[in-house]
């Protein structure tokens, strides 16, 4: 059987650098477990590079953009290729917090009260207006952040009516949707799941303690700049609602091999706030550090999803779909 892994990782999203760093560890530690690893970026010569490697598994590590809204997923399910990951559609779903949040909302998961606003809304209509009414819904302070971005780009915590439009505009740098959800304190936890064939497990629930009190685009990815709790320091019963969370995400939205869900936790009760196919792999990323805490090690973990994969594949197993309930709506919680 081949052995032969193509890590993809860099792409032309604003996570490009983040990418690389990722693409570099994941691809030593499948050396280390003995694979044969080529190293790829998305351009034009990607399809001669999957033509010209026997039997390859592709481990996409690619954040943000074309790495994480399924394009290139449901691409390699065109040509045959068995792949790391959650498959195309399931992955649109889990990027679009527009489209995510509603159906976990649905399946009984705590959520922040939030409103998705189109930029051709927000032009249309005028932001004064617009202000007055999310305002009313939602209140001060809130958190507005793009539909479909990632690593926190384009978000940003606002305290009054006067920094809601300049946030909006900001989140629209990065796409035509901005979220604009109910900002919850409390303390910020992550919770890896992993399924290498035997099942999702949830691995053990990192805090997030960033230096700034900002868990932004510099705290995630500047050493130091963030302490890292893993096992979070909570207790037991947080801990497996917790947990319960990021299984019941994974499972509702029809995800597969590994995701992370990111929460708050108030008052003992977490609340979802996205879940991402494609976590970072950095010194500094969330994934790698709860394996860490786990009784495995970065490079089994790696191996054991590749070899997944290729099974999967070599099997012919039908791919999970996220499971949108088809109930009265009015049953659903508010």
């Amino acid at each position: 059987m081949s052995n032969n892994v193509i890590v993809l990782a860099g792409g032309l999203s604003h996570e490009r650098d983040v990418s690389l760093r990722s693409g570099r560890r994941v691809a030593q530690a499948l050396r280390d477990s003995g694979h044969n690893v080529i190293e790829a970026d998305v351009n034009a010569t990607l399809l001669e590079t999957l033509a010209s490697v026997e039997d390859p598994v592709v481990f996409p590590v690619l954040h943000g953009g074309a790495g994480e809204d399924g394009a290139l997923r449901e691409v390699l399910d065109l040509l045959g290729v068995p792949y790391v990951g959650s498959n195309g559609p399931a992955s649109r779903v889990a990027f679009d917090k527009a489209v995510s949040t509603p159906i976990v909302t649905y399946a009984g998961i705590a959520t922040p009260a939030q409103s998705a606003l189109p930029h051709g809304m927000f032009r249309e209509l005028g932001a004064a207006n617009l202000v007055d009414a999310l305002a009313a819904k939602i209140g001060f302070p809130m958190m507005v952040k793009p539909a479909r971005s990632g690593s926190a780009l384009g978000s940003a915590k606002v305290e009054d009516a006067a920094g809601l439009p300049s946030a909006v505009v900001g989140a629209f740098s990065y796409g035509d949707i901005a979220i604009v959800a109910e900002f919850i304190e409390g303390t910020e936890v992550a919770v890896s799941v992993i399924d290498t064939g035997d099942g999702p497990q949830a691995l053990p629930a990192v805090e997030i303690r960033p230096s700034s009190g900002v868990y932004d685009y510099t705290a995630r990815y500047t050493a130091g700049a963030t302490r890292f709790l893993s096992p979070a320091p909570m207790d037991a019963d947080v801990a497996a609602a917790c947990a319960e969370m990021a299984l019941t995400a994974h499972r509702v939205l029809g995800l597969r091999d590994l995701s992370r869900t990111d929460m708050i936790v108030r008052d003992g009760v977490p609340y979802f706030l996205e879940v991402n196919v494609a976590p970072g792999m950095t010194e500094t990323s969330l994934l790698p550090l709860a394996i860490e805490a786990s009784s495995a090690t970065f490079s089994e973990v790696c191996a054991r999803l590749v070899e997944a994969a290729r099974t999967r594949a070599a099997a012919g197993v039908a791919e999970p779909a996220p499971q949108i309930a088809t109930d009265d709506p009015e049953d659903a919680p508010a």
